[in-house]
């Protein structure tokens, strides 16, 4: 029995069209993509000509394309991290980003910028939600006390955004990002916080206002740092 050699124009053809798939999923231009991995738009479009990054640039497309690397070079496993026998043993890695959720008056969303990762198991993550749309941020304020405190470090699953009665999800209005408890009600929603020391806020959902007012994602986890 003779073995074909491997195809390296096979391989690069496939790492490009799911590159390029996966691109339009999550529905990011090729500027877009390239500014989330600090390459040029030329380089990015090179990959989807089938040029295989290298290093620290093929970890850093997985990430900007919340997928794993596996999946992306070599098509294992699938898109979000789902590999059989291994999933629940599998470390996913976080990012915990530059923008503090405002649990009372709210607070101006930043640019996202990651500051660091941190571990979680995939299992757990996955029974919570998405693991491929999960960041953290942190909280400011006292709205949400005693069940969220101030400084707490908040997981939000950004693939939940309807809204559910009674849950708490990360929310935008106009340049401002609140975590508060969602009701949603025809033509607008109500974010009520768990100190009653704040009224609930009551944010308009027209068609005009789409674009200011929108859900984030649930907070699905909480934890804090001990002093």
């Amino acid at each position: 029995m003779t073995i074909a050699p491997l195809n390296p124009f096979g391989l690069q053809k496939e790492f490009a069209a799911r590159l390029r798939r996966r691109r339009i999923h999550l529905g990011l231009s090729k500027q877009e993509l390239a500014a989330r991995v600090g390459v040029s738009l030329t380089t990015i479009q090179q990959y989807e000509n089938r040029q295989l990054p290298k290093g620290e640039y093929a970890v850093r497309l997985a990430e900007a394309l919340r997928c794993t690397l596996d999946w992306l070079l070599a098509g294992k496993g699938d898109a979000d991290g789902d590999a059989p026998d291994t999933a629940e043993a599998r470390l996913v890695m976080v990012p915990l980003v530059e923008a503090r959720l405002s649990a009372g008056t709210g607070s101006f969303e930043t640019s996202g910028e990651v500051l660091r990762h941190y571990a979680f198991r995939w299992d757990f993550l996955h029974r919570k939600g998405n693991p491929a749309w999960m960041a953290l941020l942190r909280v400011s304020g006292d709205s949400m006390q005693p069940r969220i405190l101030h400084n707490d470090v908040v997981l939000i699953d950004q693939a939940q955004r309807e809204p559910a009665p009674g849950r708490i999800y990360a929310v935008g209005v106009e340049d401002m990002v609140y975590l508060k408890i969602v009701n949603a009600v025809p033509g607008k929603l109500i974010l009520s916080s768990v100190n009653p020391a704040y009224a609930p806020i009551e944010a308009e959902t027209g068609e005009q206002l789409a674009d200011l007012v929108r859900i984030i994602g649930r907070a699905v986890w909480v934890g804090r740092e001990l002093d």
